[in-house]
């Protein structure tokens, strides 16, 4: 209860941080709750501090929650900071950085924040001031490192005017020079750009970027690409750079152009800038998507990308976000070990269904193993037992093919068409799912199996094992990306072992049909 300074009664404010109080300058009500009317433009007393503030009328409130007044700490709580601002109050510091009251805290000055809290309740006991205490659930933040609940303080900071540079940045995706994969995702950055305040770039950090900015003895502050030998102001020489850096996502903003030797006109940024494709996680969309727009809009005039594809979150089979602070990470690197890395590979690709979270398990990534180990297999059967070799990079169809020969064929054009659309769409999971169906289902339990029963048959030997060639051949081509390191193994004994697969031609869905 804050009592009326005319002795009129009192103005009930709700608050889960007492110790706060200590610092306000302020009560604020909505202009348009008809409960405080008469409240607006007289002050209250401070109870504990014994000073005087004003109750103030601000739209900022929600006269529906709580009592409907509120306490304003401008030092200590960013919307409260936005009432003082709007109404000219003091800001008071009430806890320092090491989360203990400050000397404006009076007698509570040096107890820990918590502390601090309890006191103030007690005491607030004490002299009548407690009109009820309830629970009330809410969100707090807490540090992601160590746990720590964050206190807002004021702190002097450098901000960029984002305002020059959101309407380029909306207008390159409305007009479709830059589009989301998929384009529901839209929507969340249109509804971060359209909703930005001025961005904090100034970090206290030991490592980074440094600020620009260097300040003279006379006053003066210098902000220079330079670094500056003397003060444009009084001509001093006393100049002491800025100790903050850049945040981390202002330097990553740069990142697409300023690795290709921007500003200069170099020729990895002729040949590289922009790009066609990012690959990145939604939730990085308004930390790096946008500003990485912003950035490139402003300094090359041009945007960095053109397609923007959005993944999911990888989590468990429960749903839950992997992290190693909940124990339920599986960490890359021993499934890799245990597995083998194209497993993890593939397991990844086929459980990525576009902007959806990845359930990550190891049944996942053991049935990519197998499917490896079938792969391998059916090499082995093909070069062992139906003397598979030297087959052609590109052509190399039976001059004679029977009609299972020819059917094979045709699926495999049918699948390599297929699966160029679907990469064109960045649907990578139905891409290598279509084609894991296919080896699996038609080229190893079908076509191979069938082979087997006929691979002394001397009239059918060869145009059947120039039909294997060809099919696994094109099959290593198009599984290569998900499964590197078995394909190029794989591809070393299917030629003449000079060429590489990651060089050889991809395969174009017209050679892979049966000629007529």
């Amino acid at each position: 209860r804050y009592p009326f300074s005319d002795g009129s009664g009192h103005i009930t404010v709700a608050t889960t941080r007492p110790e706060t109080m200590l610092g306000d300058t302020g009560v604020a009500v909505h202009p348009d709750d008809e409960r405080y009317a008469a409240a607006i433009g007289k002050t209250v007393r401070l109870p504990l501090m014994d000073r005087l503030i004003p109750v103030v009328a601000d739209e900022g409130v929600e006269f529906e929650f709580g009592t409907g007044a509120v306490k304003v700490t401008p030092a200590h709580d960013p919307l409260d900071f936005d009432i003082g601002e709007r109404h000219g109050l003091d800001s008071i510091a009430v806890i320092a950085e090491d989360a203990t009251i400050t000397l404006a805290g009076g007698e509570f000055a040096g107890m820990d924040r918590f502390e601090a809290r309890e006191a103030v309740r007690s005491r607030l006991r004490e002299i009548g001031a407690i009109d009820k205490i309830e629970s009330h659930p809410h969100s707090v933040g807490h540090c992601s490192r160590c746990e720590t609940v964050v206190e807002p303080l004021l702190s002097l900071q450098w901000f960029v005017d984002v305002g020059p540079l959101v309407g380029p940045a909306i207008d390159v995706v409305k007009d479709g020079a830059a589009r989301f994969v998929p384009q529901r995702w839209e929507k969340n950055y249109f509804h971060w750009m359209e909703n930005l305040e001025d961005w904090c770039v100034s970090r206290q950090l030991w490592w980074g970027h440094r600020i620009p900015a260097w300040y003279c003895d006379c006053g003066e502050t210098i902000v220079s690409m330079e670094d500056p030998t003397s003060c444009p102001s009084c001509g001093g020489s006393s100049l002491t750079q800025d100790e903050d850096v850049l945040d981390t996502w202002f330097s990553s903003a740069l990142w697409p152009f300023t690795t290709l030797g921007w500003p200069d006109e170099t020729d990895d940024f002729t040949r590289f800038y922009p790009t066609q494709t990012l690959v990145t996680g939604f939730d990085i969309i308004f930390f790096w998507v946008a500003r990485m727009l912003k950035m490139g809009l402003r300094f090359t005039g041009r945007a960095p990308f053109t397609d923007i594809v959005i993944h999911g979150m990888v989590r468990d089979v429960n749903g839950v976000k992997m992290s190693k602070s909940t124990g339920n990470a599986l960490d890359p690197l021993e499934l890799a070990d245990q597995y083998g890395a194209d497993s993890v590979r593939l397991a990844l690709i086929q459980a990525a269904a576009p902007g959806h979270d990845i359930p990550l398990n190891t049944d996942w990534i053991d049935a990519a193993r197998r499917f490896g180990n079938k792969l391998w297999n059916a090499m082995r059967f093909a070069v062992e037992f139906m003397d598979v070799h030297d087959v052609p990079a590109t052509g190399g169809y039976p001059t004679d093919p029977q009609d299972e020969d020819a059917w094979i064929l045709s699926r495999l054009h049918e699948v390599t068409q297929e699966f160029d659309e679907l990469l064109d769409a960045y649907r990578l999971s139905d891409a290598y799912g279509l084609l894991y169906a296919f080896a699996w289902s038609e080229v190893f339990d079908w076509y191979l199996e069938m082979s087997k029963s006929l691979a002394d048959d001397e009239d059918r030997a060869p145009a059947m094992r120039a039909t294997l060639g060809v099919v696994l051949r094109d099959l290593l081509k198009l599984l290569h990306p998900a499964i590197p390191f078995v394909t190029e193994e794989l591809w070393s004994h299917l030629g003449d072992g000079s060429d590489l697969l990651i060089t050889a031609p991809w395969p174009d869905p017209p050679q892979c049909a049966c000629p007529d």
